[in-house]
């Protein structure tokens, strides 16, 4: 539900707030890229809050290390204060523009609606205009996937929502980037891309300082970047699993399913293991997490992105299992239409995060390397 213009008043105002306290103290410093991004700042502009408040991965060290968080009566609750934050960031740069202010919900209802539908639409069209002998039959060798739903139908119904999705978070992506506020100027973009790269590929943000977060309580702990890491490198490996399934079907005539010891079901395999493992743990992390930094009314949008990549990947592990069975078609098809919902509910759901999150990385990036510039201007003009 989008919220009201004195519930978006008084979020900003308490996060505001938080970091004007958080500026003063300064006792944080070595936690995380927002502190030193807010160091800069003296005044904290909406600008500065829709940057922050991404650029915090929500460890919550920051919280447990505070002298000032409740029972205090200042009763300073930063990660909480900047989780709201982003998530109206979420509404306020969402695409299409008319959507701004007013997405429909990214929690469990939107994410089941989309995938009942999508998994809906790929199932019952095949159960009522495809033979049951195809449907439920054995199915072996090359294009027995194929022989279920045609290729062409694949390819371009995944394709259509792909694109639209991929063209959503672009444009979101932009006008979230504006909503930071102006680049530094005179910065060189590959140094500080490549800063960028390195800190989303290491999730740095999330060891807390080097001893680790505190991922259930006040005890340090690296298990949230852990699970992070298998989810995030299982994703990936599932998309180099189809890049090459694309090079062998277009390139050399090889049609899916392919071997087990092939380089897609290896790469396939091995990122569907990942992303069970990854989402599995988030869940169980988020379960036993000391409730007192959570915003709780956005654990639903953070446990239906991951209750729908655990089913992506377990479908599809499933599928595996079920080859050359003659629960091989109905096992394609749930896993196509789960597929399908994730695509469709990319730039809708918190995997917005994952971008914005990027885009505030760079910006700090950026402003680290003016900073250093700014810094090594100073000193020649102190040596001259």
């Amino acid at each position: 539900m989008p919220c009201a213009d004195d519930d978006t008043e008084r979020i900003a105002a308490t996060a505001r707030r938080a970091l004007d306290i958080c500026n003063a103290c300064q006792f944080c410093d070595g936690y995380c890229a927002v502190f030193p991004a807010l160091k800069s700042r003296r005044l904290v502009s909406a600008n500065d809050l829709t940057f922050l408040s991404n650029l915090c991965h929500n460890c919550r060290s920051c919280y447990h290390a505070c002298q000032y968080a409740p029972p205090h009566a200042f009763d300073l609750n930063l990660p909480k204060s900047l989780s709201l934050v982003r998530q109206q960031s979420y509404r306020d740069h969402v695409w299409p523009p008319p959507l701004r202010g007013r997405l429909p919900g990214t929690g469990w209802s939107f994410v089941a609606a989309v995938t009942f539908v999508s998994v809906a639409l790929v199932v019952l069209p095949v159960l009522l205009w495809v033979p049951p002998e195809l449907v439920f039959g054995r199915h072996a060798g090359e294009g027995a996937f194929y022989r279920v739903v045609p290729w062409g139908a694949v390819a371009g119904v995944a394709g259509a929502v792909m694109l639209w999705s991929l063209l959503a978070i672009g444009f979101s992506v932009a006008s979230f980037w504006r909503g930071m506020g102006p680049a530094p100027a005179g910065v060189a973009l590959r140094p500080a891309l490549c800063d960028a790269l390195s800190d989303a590929a290491s999730l740095r943000n999330l060891g807390g300082g080097g001893a680790g977060c505190n991922d259930r309580d006040e005890r340090f702990s690296r298990a949230r970047r852990r699970f992070h890491h298998a989810l995030f490198y299982g994703v990936a490996l599932c998309f180099a699993a189809t890049g090459v399934a694309t090079v062998y079907d277009h390139g050399l005539g090889w049609q899916a399913p392919y071997p087990v010891l092939s380089l897609p079901v290896l790469f396939g395999s091995l990122g569907g293991g990942g992303m069970v493992i990854g989402t599995a743990g988030l869940v169980l992390l988020k379960l036993r997490a000391d409730p007192g930094p959570v915003a709780k009314g956005l654990a639903g949008a953070d446990c239906a992105l991951l209750a729908l990549l655990f089913l992506v990947a377990a479908s599809g592990l499933s599928l595996l299992a079920l080859r050359e069975t003659a629960a091989m078609g109905l096992g394609l098809l749930v896993h196509l239409g789960l597929v399908l919902g994730w695509f469709a509910t990319l730039p809708y759901s918190k995997f917005l995060h994952a971008p914005f999150r990027f885009a505030a990385l760079l910006r700090a990036a950026m402003e680290r390397q003016a900073r250093r510039v700014g810094k090594r201007a100073g000193n020649a003009r102190g040596r001259g």
